[in-house]
This record gives C-alpha cells, sequence and structure tokens, in this order.
C-alpha cells in the first residue's frame, strides 16, 4: 500500500465529502421534520449540523496543511461520498434512522482511511479520525435511543 500525504488526502477527501453530506442531510431534516417532539427534535439537529460544519472546516483545512486542495463543490462532493440525499419525508422516526446511518457510514468511512494514515505515521490525521469517530459513534447513540420503544 502506498501512503503517505497524497493517501491522506484522498481519504480525508472522502470523509469530508460524507461529513458535508450528512451536514446538509441533517440542516434539511432540522427545517423540516414534523413530530409532536418538534421543538426538542429541531434543536437536538441543529446542534448536530452545528457540529458538522465546525468539523468540515477542521477536515478541509488539515487537507490544505498536507498541501492538498479540498474539494469544495457538489459535484465533487456527491462523487465522493457514501452517503445518500435525505428522503422527501417529513417523518422524524425516518429522519432519526437515516441520521444514525449518516453518522455510522462517516465513522465506516474513518475507519477505513486510518490504516494508511496510522502506517504513514500522520498523528495529526489519525487524532482528527479518532475524534471524528468518537464524535459521530456518540451522535449515532443519541439517535438510535430515540428509536427505542
Amino acid at each position: 500500500m502506498i501512503v503517505g500525504p497524497f493517501t491522506d488526502a484522498q481519504g480525508l477527501s472522502k470523509v469530508l465529502a460524507d461529513t458535508y453530506s450528512l451536514y446538509l442531510k441533517t440542516h434539511n431534516y432540522h427545517w423540516n421534520v414534523e413530530d409532536p417532539m418538534f421543538h426538542s427534535l429541531h434543536t437536538m439537529f441543529e446542534e448536530q449540523y452545528n457540529e458538522l460544519a465546525l468539523a468540515v472546516d477542521e477536515i478541509a483545512e488539515r487537507i490544505r496543511a498536507l498541501g492538498f486542495k479540498a474539494p469544495g463543490s457538489y459535484g465533487e462532493f456527491a462523487k465522493l461520498t457514501s452517503i445518500p440525499d435525505g428522503t422527501n419525508t417529513h417523518d422524524a422516526p425516518t429522519m432519526i434512522r437515516e441520521l444514525v446511518d449518516g453518522q455510522e457510514t462517516v465513522v465506516r468511512t474513518c475507519r477505513a482511511v486510518f490504516p494508511a494514515v496510522d502506517e504513514a505515521g500522520d498523528e495529526p490525521t489519525a487524532d482528527l479520525l479518532t475524534t471524528r469517530m468518537q464524535t459521530h459513534e456518540k451522535t449515532a447513540w443519541m439517535l438510535r435511543v430515540l428509536l427505542e420503544k
């Protein structure tokens, strides 16, 4: 396996695309959720998309620090992301399930990128990926709890 800054930047570009796609989906659901728990979900989704917006910036800046251009267009993100667009539902349980799936997708992408980053000895990127995995795992758990009956 070839490792180094280029490989790290390629992997981070996928993490960035997944994170941005999840940001868009979460923001969409923040606007459009319809449920008796509207206010709670609206607020929770807002907290989540704000966290994702900060993460997008951090990931893109890490790609730049590695010396590469960060993808930044819808077209680039569409080619790189593993997260499908959200459905046109206003049903809160469906939205929550899709957001759980999105959080777990970002974790899988980070895990797939991690070995090359670790092998390259890129500690800052490894630390970033670890932090992202922890955040997405915790958020997925908090969302899953809402689906338990």
